[in-house]
């Protein structure tokens, strides 16, 4: 029966600081902690995918738990190393946040922490992507976090610290991992590799680190997939073909042949990427980074490139040959470009018109740059020339295509056209606002004269008798 192939990621995981590749500032400070016995109880550790976060905690755990005793250099051959090293040590608890994240879960969790450790020295909590735990779970967390007994250490470990409440992280003892230079990253791909037996070149090593991004993890696991892709070795064209991408000489000569203008060729250039199916994404990324190389390379040439030997020679013999100007309309082209992918139809349509744009853009010559001599004006024909009507009609509708601040040019011209086409027209003065007539106050109402009394009627004599 033959044995398991392990993958390359976990065959080559550190097993103590020294193995451990980047992130002096985390390693140094916490080998400091242990020697001068400075340990914290609780400590986070944030940064991207496969930096190293769940592999410092781990030796960490070791470091506690080796049976030479707390030490920053475990011996890795006792029983409580090995059993760290093959996950089954019963006083390493780690948990995944991501798939427990009830209260219920933490709080069974807390009601283990006071019993004291069963086989190691230190029992140790190991939480991965903390930041996915419930509020509930936070809150429950928070008094065993800030106090906890002297047997037992929290160890967190997040991609996303920014969801963290701000009285966990108040709590613990944080530690930013940064991601790898693709230089470092480069080594130690080639190291591993000469361990492995296996073949490469170094511009596959260089495409291997840059597509990683500063992840180890994500470095090892397109190495094991390069390696089977190229049947057990590793050169350019083979990691080119399955990342999707174009060779870096061949974008050398892409830009190159954009600046010069030469349609045959950068036609030559987008048949070629249709054939390979050359990733979009990818491809805007390494234009971008190439361009942003020519720049520093004309600007500050004092500082380094991450590139080989053969590529900065590329670089350097192109970035001599173009302005810095177009350099910098290029750039915002590509960038402009990659935002507006989501926009297109597809991720190739959007990269193939941003080549077109990039040729459509380019320096003027000399005889092609544009002058401000205003343009010569038709002389009037002879036989509209004596009627004043028509000259003046013709003439004042070229006067309105002029510039109003010429003043020179309109006065040559005035020298040249008929008197009667220049004529200001009279200024119409505004005819004087009419004021309003004021409004007669109404007459006095006349009181109404007294009712006269009536006379009285007079009494009827008596008659005589």
């Amino acid at each position: 029966m033959t044995q398991q192939y392990q993958v390359l990621a976990r065959k080559y995981r550190p097993k103590n600081f020294h193995e451990l590749i980047g992130q002096t500032h985390v390693s140094q400070a916490l080998i400091n902690a242990i020697d001068y016995n400075r340990l914290h109880h609780a400590y986070l550790f944030t940064g991207t995918r496969g930096v190293g976060k769940t592999t410092i905690a781990r030796i960490l755990s070791k470091c506690l738990n080796c049976d030479t005793g707390v030490t920053s250099t475990p011996c890795g051959v006792c029983d409580n190393c090995v059993a760290i090293d093959q996950g089954r040590f019963i006083d390493l608890i780690e948990i995944d946040a991501a798939s427990r994240t009830k209260v219920e879960d933490t709080r069974e969790l807390l009601d283990n922490v006071p019993y004291a450790p069963s086989q190691g020295r230190y029992k140790v909590y190991l939480i991965d992507e903390v930041h996915m735990l419930s509020t509930h779970s936070f809150n429950a967390l928070l008094k065993t976090l800030e106090e906890p007994p002297e047997h037992v250490k929290f160890l967190l470990a997040t991609t996303d610290p920014q969801k963290l409440p701000i009285t966990i992280i108040s709590r613990c003892l944080q530690f930013v991992l940064r991601p790898l230079p693709q230089t470092l990253l480069s080594e130690h791909l080639a190291n591993i590799l000469t361990k492995e037996h296996v073949a490469y070149t170094q511009p596959a090593l260089w495409q291997l680190a840059s597509a990683a991004k500063g992840s180890v993890r994500d470095a090892l696991s397109l190495t094991d997939q390069a390696i089977a892709f190229g049947q057990g070795g590793l050169d350019d064209a083979t990691v080119n073909a399955m990342l999707g991408l174009i060779d870096s000489a061949d974008l050398v000569r892409l830009i190159t042949d954009i600046y010069n203008h030469d349609k045959p060729a950068v036609a030559a250039h987008i048949e070629q990427m249709r054939a390979q199916m050359v990733d979009a994404t990818s491809m805007f990324d390494g234009l971008a980074e190439l361009l942003h190389q020519l720049a520093l390379t004309q600007l500050l040439p004092q500082v380094a490139l991450n590139v080989n030997e053969v590529q900065a020679q590329d670089i350097h013999t192109l970035a001599q040959h173009i302005s810095p100007d177009v350099l910098q309309l290029y750039y915002e082209i590509v960038v402009q470009a990659r935002e507006g992918v989501k926009l297109a139809s597809t991720p190739m349509q959007a990269l193939e018109m941003c080549l077109l744009r990039l040729l459509a853009f380019r320096p003027l010559a000399a005889d092609e740059v544009l002058t401000e001599t205003p343009p010569t004006l038709p002389q009037p024909p002879s036989e509209v020339k004596d009627s004043p009507t028509a000259s003046t009609a013709e003439y004042n509708v070229s006067a309105v295509l002029l510039p109003d601040d010429d003043v020179d040019y309109q006065h040559n011209l005035s020298q040249q056209l008929p008197s009667a086409a220049y004529d200001p027209e009279p200024i119409v003065e505004p005819e004087p606002i009419v004021e309003p007539e004021p409004i007669a106050e109404p007459e006095p109402i006349a009181e109404p004269e007294p009712i006269a009394e009536p006379e009285p009627i007079a009494e009827p004599e008596p008659i005589a008798e």
